[in-house]
């Protein structure tokens, strides 16, 4: 799996690219194994770059923890389909928000960006929690990677 991540000077404390990488390639063999050979970006940010794209892509003009752009079609490519492409998308993640969310939790930021890893990846492959069954099937999907990844104890914060 191609995987790229990008951190932000200011965080570079708070990230284990490895067990990123490790995460977000434990989630695509977990739900999604034949997208195994796919790429990802991921990329820790400032909490008003994330309000920025958040403004601009959902008109929710704050930041959030985690957004995530999947490979969709292009009009100026149109004859090239997104799953052809071998890119799943993008994640972003707001350094602050999971530092926050971390203390408020009691575990450690760099756990809290693995968690958020795996959340946004489940996004790309189509997970999303705007129901109430929804949200339980990611949920569960979710608990499921972390349990792989030896992380049970990291639970979303998000009620």
């Amino acid at each position: 799996m191609n995987i790229f991540v990008d951190v932000a000077p200011e965080f570079t404390d708070m990230v284990d690219t490895r067990r990123v990488e490790q995460a977000i390639q434990t989630t695509v063999q977990h739900v999604a194994p034949e997208k195994t050979t796919a790429g990802v970006s991921l990329s820790v940010a400032t909490s008003e770059t994330v309000q920025e794209l958040n403004r601009q892509y959902r008109g929710v003009n704050a930041p959030t923890d985690v957004l995530s752009f999947g490979n969709e079609s292009d009009p100026d490519f149109p004859d090239v389909e997104p799953d052809s492409a071998g890119y799943l998308g993008d994640i972003i993640i707001a350094g602050p928000v999971a530092a926050a969310q971390a203390a408020a939790a009691g575990h450690s930021t760099a756990e809290e960006i693995l968690l958020l890893s795996v959340h946004g990846t489940l996004h790309l492959l189509g997970f999303d929690h705007n129901s109430d069954a929804a949200k339980a099937r990611m949920w569960a999907a979710q608990q499921q990677v972390m349990d792989v990844l030896n992380l049970s104890h990291v639970q979303p914060t998000e009620a």
